[in-house]
């Protein structure tokens, strides 16, 4: 009779494996997936800059033009991403794709602003715990280590959404396309990309190390039993089994998050998420508005930003050799000091190449710093409560990201793009001190056993084995 899988087999069994073409299929599908959710992140952005003469807008609606959807992603990250700790990450998945999709496509056809701002609510509700998913669901699949690098190549793929907003937005803004007014195809794309990459998440295998804490061994070993074999047709017998921790394989309540040793990490994520917001979210949603501040026309001002956008893609690639190599908290903290400097280079030049290239550097910066964090909250809580505690937390960075447009907008006006990413930097290096004092390590441990570590002294940073 076969010994019924345990959460010591089905963890080691997944770290042993190497990478093959049955891991590179999930990063890609995945990362197909979370290009949507940041094309619509940052299509605000364009969506804010192009409505404003179509529609007459003024700065509070041009704010809630790039606000909607992130009050809407504020929603859906807390109410989906409990509910992938409950139903699974395949599930919702499909879910908020699948909405996204129908809503994103509503949209397009929206005759006024009261409409538009509703349907982009509820589009924005749909994905909000798209990346979250994708932080969850890759770091329980890939082995612990190329765990990093193997969620930073998810988020190359998906990060090419953003130059992709800003060069359609440029390309296709100034006119009518088969009598559709440009900006609304912006739309239709989304939807029809998405409808695509439904189908194919449709595929996926459903986390085992989910199914395990649900009770269901038989279905978790199938899923990891399909991964050996095709790590074994790959060549080569399997690396032998290490010797890791148990995570205990039972159902935990979100409370958890609140008690030992999950409370520091808790607090120090929460606050992590609501600054990082500004230095990150602000610059990508507002710079086509920024740059209209300095004086260029609607069409250079989507142009600029896309060439600065091409740093999104470019850096995310760039954290690929490097994020195994420098432990997770300090990549974080140099990343996050970089942004603050180029953005206040960006904010406060006027020659257009000078701004380019300090818009592109800091890009560069921010998914070195985004690839990163992504990867590092999903290390530190246990399977039970992953999804609920990292999408509760980034819900604060959604909400922020809806209320910010006002402020940084009122200010914009009324005191400049300088003063404006100089009061950035200022929360950046506020940011960083968050994580150096209250965050733990984590690169290079197996997942449960980063999950269940404890901080050895405060402000340490340090870890070291606990029961859980």
């Amino acid at each position: 009779m076969p010994q019924e899988p345990t959460s010591r087999s089905i963890s080691a069994r997944l770290d042993r494996l190497p990478l093959t073409r049955w891991h590179w299929a999930l990063i890609v599908v995945v990362g197909l997936g979370s290009f949507f959710d940041l094309y619509e992140v940052f299509l605000g952005g364009v969506l804010g800059a192009v409505l404003t003469d179509r529609w007459q807008l003024g700065t509070n609606e041009k704010s809630l033009v790039i606000a909607s959807a992130f009050a809407g992603m504020f929603v859906g990250a807390i109410a989906l991403g409990i509910a992938a700790d409950r139903l699974g990450r395949r599930r919702m998945f499909l879910i908020n794709l699948g909405l996204y999709s129908l809503f994103s496509l509503l949209t397009a056809f929206a005759p006024n602003l009261d409409l538009f701002l509703l349907l982009r609510f509820l589009g924005g509700l749909a994905l909000g715990a798209e990346l979250t998913l994708v932080d969850t669901y890759l770091s329980e699949f890939m082995p612990r280590r190329a765990r990093g690098r193997c969620i930073a190549w998810a988020y190359t793929i998906g990060f090419c959404g953003v130059p992709v907003a800003a060069f359609l937005g440029g390309r296709f803004v100034a006119d009518e396309h088969l009598l559709i007014d440009g900006w609304r195809w912006l739309l239709v794309f989304g939807a029809a990309g998405a409808l695509i990459v439904w189908i194919l998440r449709a595929r996926l295998p459903e986390s085992p190390r989910w199914l395990l804490a649900q009770g269901r061994p038989d279905q978790a070993e199938a899923v990891v039993a399909d991964a050996e074999r095709a790590a074994a047709a790959g060549g080569g017998p399997l690396p032998p089994l290490e010797d890791i921790p148990d995570e205990p394989v039972t159902r935990l309540s979100l409370a958890r998050m609140f008690g030992e040793p999950y409370r520091r990490r808790t607090v120090m994520l929460w606050g992590f998420q609501i600054l990082q917001t500004v230095g990150y979210y602000g610059f990508g949603s507002l710079a086509p508005v920024v740059l209209g501040a300095k004086g260029f026309d609607v069409v250079q001002s989507l142009g600029y930003a896309a060439l600065t956008f091409l740093g999104y893609p470019i850096g995310s690639a760039v954290s690929v050799p490097i994020i195994e190599r420098v432990e997770r908290k300090w990549l974080i903290v140099g990343s996050a000091l970089v942004m603050a400097a180029t953005g206040l280079i960006f904010g406060y030049a006027r020659d257009a190449a000078l701004i380019v290239t300090a818009g592109f550097l800091l890009t560069c910066a921010s998914n070195v710093f985004s690839n990163a964090f992504h990867t590092y909250q999903a290390e530190i809580f246990p399977t039970g409560i992953r999804s609920s505690a990292i999408s509760v937390a980034y819900s604060l960075s959604r909400a922020t990201s809806a209320v910010l447009p006002f402020v940084a907008l009122n200010a914009l006006d009324h005191l400049g793009a300088g003063t404006v990413f100089t009061g950035s930097a200022v929360i950046l290096v506020i940011l960083c001190l968050d994580v150096a004092i209250l965050g733990p390590r984590s690169t290079g441990r197996g997942l449960d056993t980063a999950a269940q570590s404890a901080d050895t002294s405060p402000g340490s940073g340090d870890v070291a084995p606990s029961s859980g």
